[in-house]
């Protein structure tokens, strides 16, 4: 719940702002106060009478607005909150952050700010994906916003993609989330989920059953410890949380520039499952057939090893690595050498015999390895085997 939470929401200017008016609703069910305000382009959208109706409180517009600076100047507005929304946070609000623009209400409390601010961006396919957006994206990203989406589906303009904003409850569970109190507050921790593909040619590619789902449970169970998540997720099948900073990634190599990039942390776990090889002869057009019969063969290369590098860093480790060990055989004994192998804390091992349905199912049977022995758990839905672990990570860093 919210209650006596002070959310201050600011409307970009964006067709998905009508949803902003659920999100005031949903907000004030939950017991929290909404202070709006809009951007001039919001105003295209959403009326400030309908938005201050909602909310109860006035809507904030303009910034040379002489009353309002008798009454509460934008530096106190900025500061008197829990938490700043912005929702929708269009590609030019989010170039304003990046690049510390200060030229109207909304990126002016943005930027004098000293709470936390949660993003739920909206906006076409080809402007999320465009490089500058990206490139902001990771500039906000470095400097500790948060992010609720954006979801992928049909648009206003008809084109279909990563774009959509969070639905309301989507970005009320990320507020949740941010405002949380609880053992991992202040904490930062970077999970990794999901497969890798490593290409062959431009339509095939090298990847497992992995669908992220026990990666994703644990991103949700740190995140509602109080936890600041980075999530470096491969193509999964299963979408990744609200209320915790996503890094898409396709390859290994990928994967271990979104790791690097997302240091430094205070924990580490690596759930994802990783290719250990790539196609090092990968074929720039799609291979054919040339009726010879003849396979095409292709070289292999090992991708880096992510849990090692970070395990062995000289400088800069996180203070608890904990590595997945995905095994068909002598479970425990090839997941306690690999803990070894790799100088990591902890080894999370599971059998992934097809028989087991773990991988790509919704339970897992873990037995969990450390420097004192192995501590078998029972099979559990994937969401326990995430809360039980997200407890032990948390208990291990407060020294309990």
């Amino acid at each position: 719940m919210l209650v006596g939470k002070r959310i201050l929401l600011i409307i970009g200017g964006g067709i998905a702002a009508y949803k902003a008016l659920d999100l005031i609703r949903r907000l004030k069910e939950r017991g929290a106060t909404v202070t709006p305000v809009l951007t001039r382009s919001a105003e295209e959208f959403v009326t400030p009478l309908s938005v201050g109706a909602l909310a109860g409180a006035k809507a904030y517009r303009h910034l040379f607005d002489l009353t309002d600076e008798a009454e509460m100047g934008h530096i106190e507005l900025s500061r008197a909150a829990d938490l700043l929304v912005v929702a929708p946070a269009t590609a030019d609000l989010m170039a304003k952050m990046a690049g510390g623009h200060a030229d109207d209400l909304a990126s002016t409390l943005l930027l004098a700010t000293d709470k936390r601010v949660l993003l739920a961006p909206s906006m076409n396919v080809r402007m999320w994906q465009h490089p500058a957006t990206q490139r902001n994206i990771k500039t906000l990203q470095g400097d500790g916003l948060l992010f609720a989406g954006p979801n992928e589906g049909d648009m206003a303009c008809g084109e279909y993609g990563p774009g959509r904003m969070a639905e309301p409850m989507e970005i009320v569970a990320a507020v949740e989330a941010a405002l949380a109190g609880g053992p991992m507050k202040g904490r930062h921790v970077i999970v990794t989920s999901g497969p890798t593909h490593e290409p062959i040619d431009p339509v095939r590619f090298i990847a497992n059953r992995s669908s992220g789902a026990q990666g994703t449970a644990l991103a949700v169970a740190l995140r509602d410890l109080g936890a600041r998540v980075s999530f470096i997720t491969g193509p999964a099948s299963v979408p990744p949380p609200s209320g915790v900073t996503v890094v898409r990634v396709e390859t290994a190599d990928e994967m271990r520039s979104a790791v690097e990039a997302s240091l430094p942390a205070d924990a580490a776990v690596f759930a994802a499952a990783v290719a250990d090889w790539r196609v090092a002869n990968a074929s720039l057009s799609k291979m054919k057939k040339d009726g010879s019969g003849k396979a095409p063969i292709l070289e292999f290369a090992e991708n880096p090893d992510i849990l090692a590098r970070v395990s062995g860093m000289k400088a800069g480790r996180p203070e608890l690595v904990v590595g997945f060990a995905a095994e068909t055989d002598d479970v425990v004994a090839h997941a306690t050498a690999k803990r070894v192998r790799k100088g990591c804390d902890w080894i999370v091992a599971n059998d992934v015999r097809p028989a087991t349905g773990i991988m790509g199912g919704a339970e897992n049977a873990v037995t969990l390895i450390t420097a004192v022995g192995a501590e078998t758990w029972p099979r559990l839905p994937k969401e326990e085997v995430a809360r039980r672990l997200a407890t032990r990570i948390a208990n291990a860093l407060s020294g309990a």
